[in-house]
């Protein structure tokens, strides 16, 4: 099937390097020239582990090509995909400026029954108006307009996209379904499963998955506090109620709070529709709040670990990113930490294996043991792999103050006080807590 994707960032890069993959004839279009010209050239300007071999292949292939023209891929296609970014307003509603302008657009450029595909992160109706917005530009125009959102996990995009637990289409007619059956035939024929349901019932889905998933963070992260004033631990708890088939395992590792580009903003997107319509999502509303309120909490537990103040301390910090395995560092709870400890005074050296960029007064460093190198805490932020494989008997060497505070739980705590570190993770007990259990097992 011949497809032009309208937009050539993550969620662009990623669909149309897959499609391509599937055997699809792929066009991806962007405004931008610059970036236009580097996938042109062969350079990704996004970090996706295999994204750039895969994109590398198809295009030798043939299967895969850039654009900054639009009329021609969309008039040549039988299937448009708009994958513009919608980033959060003002008022936490997304921004459909872009979605909008590419509907005009692809409006003008249509030639015969092309169907449109939503993959953008859109609130519900937004189906109804990229139709109106065609419509409007060309009332001849012969066409239909699916949502189709995206499931895909930074660090992992690929492969969620080639082995998903579902694919979601949202649509109103037979010729849109046995389109999008066609489109994804290469999975569906591996026993994927296609989830066919309305178009504005896909919009909401998206929403749906996402905030749902963000609860179950901002839950065991109160969790933890729990545990830790009453003498639990959240690995324990996690693992067990995770064992239920009804919670199941994922998203319940307490740390810093979330981050990224999506469950910030679809999270306050989704509240502000509830307010729309008259609908409060209020569980969806206390998980933005607990959210919120995390980093700093966060921020106090370093400077408590430091004796109270921070001022003048150089505190090292491993990982900026949101998470591991991207160089994504939007809404990053490692930089709102980061923020709030240099209000307080102090003095950060990073590290991570992919940002390039920090905050200001944030100096970053060459590896983990420079940043580690005169410092009074070293606090781990992402769980980057290699943080694993560190030297800790070194790292405390080089520390002015071997303290660490691990907000994604890596290290092991015993271990770490073996090795003479001051130790700190969390929704962990003291491990001199005196109870009648521990008693016992003496």
């Amino acid at each position: 099937m011949r497809v032009a994707i309208v937009g050539s960032g993550y969620v662009g890069l990623v669909s149309g390097a897959c499609l391509a993959d599937f055997g699809h004839d792929i066009t991806c279009i962007d405004r931008d020239e610059h970036r236009i010209a580097e996938l042109r050239s062969g350079l990704v300007p996004i970090y996706e582990p295999g994204l750039a071999e895969l994109i590398a292949a198809n295009v030798a292939e043939g299967r895969l090509r850039f654009d900054t023209r639009l009329d021609q891929a969309v008039a040549a296609a039988d299937i448009v995909v708009i994958a513009v970014g919608t980033p959060a307003s003002d008022n936490d509603e997304a921004d459909l400026s872009s979605v909008h302008a590419a509907a005009k657009s692809i409006g003008l450029a249509l030639d015969g029954f092309t169907l449109v595909v939503t993959k953008s992160t859109v609130p519900v109706g937004t189906g109804d108006a990229v139709a109106s917005a065609i419509h409007a530009a060309r009332p001849d125009a012969v066409f239909d307009v699916v949502s189709n959102p995206e499931f895909l996990r930074e660090g992992a995009a690929i492969k969620d996209f080639c082995q998903p637990e579902r694919i979601v289409v949202g649509a109103e007619t037979e010729r849109a379904r046995a389109l999008m059956s066609e489109l994804y035939r290469p999975l569906t024929q591996r026993g994927t499963a296609l989830f066919m349901t309305t178009r504005r019932s896909a919009e909401l889905l998206k929403y749906a998955a996402n905030a749902f998933l963000a609860m179950k963070i901002s839950f065991i992260n109160e969790m933890a506090d729990l545990c830790e004033k009453a003498g639990g631990d959240i690995a324990d708890v996690a693992r067990g109620i995770g064992l239920d088939s009804r919670i199941g395992p994922k998203f319940l590792e307490a740390g810093p709070g979330y981050g990224g580009s999506c469950f910030p903003k679809d999270t306050r997107a989704l509240a502000a529709m509830g307010r729309r319509y008259e609908a409060p999502q209020r569980l969806v509303e206390a998980t933005i709040a607990v959210n919120a309120e995390r980093f700093t909490r966060m921020a106090r537990r370093i400077v408590e670990a430091c004796g109270g103040s921070v001022e003048g301390r150089r505190i090292a910090l491993l990982g900026l990113t949101f998470k591991p395995g991207t160089d994504d560092m939007r809404e990053s709870p490692a930089l709102g930490i980061a923020e709030a400890l240099i209000r307080a005074g102090a003095r950060i050296s990073a590290y991570d294996p992919q940002a390039a960029a920090g905050l200001a007064g944030l100096a970053l460093s060459e590896d983990a043991y420079a940043a580690a190198t005169g410092a009074d805490c070293l606090v781990l932020a992402t769980e980057w792999r290699e943080f694993r494989a560190l030297d800790m008997a070194r790292i405390r060497d080089i520390m002015a103050q071997p303290v660490i505070v691990d907000l994604r739980n890596l290290f092991d705590a015993r271990t770490m006080r073996a090795l003479g570190f001051e130790y700190r993770g969390i929704g962990r007990p003291a491990l001199d807590v005196d109870t009648p259990s521990m008693r016992a097992a003496e």
